[in-house]
């Protein structure tokens, strides 16, 4: 890992997923959780302060991450929710088979490298009649703005933890066995346009 992974990388994914408008959409789809949740790529706890602590019977998170984990084992202490940790990517992750009620995913099909694989492990952990939960930027509808994501994505990923501007969020979501139930979409406020495509709403397996 090098130097700029470890201890710039780390602070730079806080503050970009941290702006207002990112927050206001985290502010949207977090109170959804419930039950038994499951968070894939917690990071830095970014989502941990729109919880419904009334609705969660238990929460765990999961990143690849020990530096964000740091931190948002921080914001937990810090807003009196018990989260249990798991480090480890989504594409194999170490968690029982039709366990969770929720699993949320926010800004974060976007940075996994194996996307499908990952989405079919979300399926696998859970229940029958659970929901996914998402909120993910990704490809613009709009040609001119869609070209310049591809032209960008490279160089993007290099500086951005290997971050895609340009992923198909709800094809990726319906080709790994869920049916979407409802999504909204639109370009977030003072955002610029390459990296400020929203995707969210949530899904169920298709039976």
């Amino acid at each position: 890992m090098s130097l700029y992974e470890k201890y710039v990388l780390p602070k730079f994914l806080n503050c970009a997923c941290g702006s207002k408008p990112v927050s206001y959409q985290r502010k949207k789809v977090v109170p959804h959780a419930e039950g038994k949740v499951l968070e894939i790529g917690i990071g830095s706890g970014l989502n941990l302060p729109f919880y419904d602590k009334t609705k969660i019977e238990e929460l765990w998170g999961l990143d690849p991450s020990e530096e964000l984990s740091k931190m948002a084992k921080e914001v937990a202490i810090q807003q009196g929710i018990d989260v249990k940790f798991v480090s480890s990517g989504a594409e194999e992750m170490p968690l029982p088979d039709n366990y969770f009620d929720t699993v949320l995913v926010t800004y974060t099909m976007c940075t996994i490298p194996e996307v499908h694989r990952a989405n079919t492990e979300i399926k696998r952990v859970l229940k029958n009649d659970g929901k996914m939960i998402f909120c993910e930027h990704g490809e613009a509808p709009d040609a001119n703005i869609k070209k310049w994501q591809k032209r960008i994505n490279p160089f993007w990923g290099l500086i951005a933890g290997g971050c895609n501007i340009d992923r198909k969020i709800p094809d990726l979501i319906q080709e790994s066995g869920f049916d979407i139930v409802e999504m909204e979409e639109m370009y977030l406020p003072s955002t610029p346009k390459i990296a400020g495509y929203n995707y969210w709403g949530y899904a169920v397996s298709k039976q």
